[in-house]
C-alpha cells in the first residue's frame, strides 16, 4: 500500500475495526478525517498515512514500531504525536498497535465540551459606511 494507493475510507473502517465498541466522531482536519474521542483528537487518517496522538510519554516507544516517524505539521513536530507511513499500514498489528495507543491516551483525558449551535455562529459582520 503507497501514498497513491491509500484509501482513507477503507482506512477509517480499519481504524474503527481496532476498537469496536467505541463511539467515535469524525471531522474533517489536517487534509484528512479526523477520528475524534470525547472532542479529543484520537487519529487522522490521510492519503499520507495515519497521524495518531500517542502522548509525549509513549512516543519514544511508538517510534520504535515500523514505519514509524515522528509527526510534524507545516513544518514544526508535533509532540505527542506519531505518523504510521502507509507501508506501515499494510500490516493490522502496526495499526492496531499505534491505535490502541492513541485510545489508551486520549481515553484517559477529561472530554471537551462540544461547541453548540449558538457558540458555533459567526458573528455578522456590520458595515460601517456612512
Amino acid at each position: 500500500m503507497d501514498a497513491k494507493t491509500l484509501d482513507v475510507q477503507s482506512l477509517l473502517q480499519r481504524v474503527r475495526a481496532v476498537m469496536p465498541d467505541v463511539e467515535l466522531a469524525e471531522k474533517r482536519m489536517f487534509g484528512g478525517v479526523t477520528l475524534m474521542l470525547n472532542g479529543n483528537m484520537l487519529c487522522c487518517a490521510s492519503k499520507k498515512g495515519l497521524m495518531v496522538r500517542v502522548g509525549k510519554e509513549a512516543e519514544e516507544k511508538a517510534l520504535k514500531l515500523p514505519h514509524v516517524r515522528p509527526c510534524d505539521g507545516a513544518g514544526h513536530k508535533m509532540p505527542g504525536f506519531v505518523m504510521i507511513d502507509p507501508e506501515g499500514l499494510s500490516h493490522d498489528r502496526y495499526l492496531a498497535s499505534g491505535v490502541k495507543m492513541a485510545l489508551h491516551y486520549v481515553s484517559a483525558m477529561p472530554p471537551k465540551d462540544q461547541p453548540t449551535k449558538a457558540t458555533m455562529r459567526r458573528p455578522k459582520l456590520v458595515s460601517h459606511r456612512p
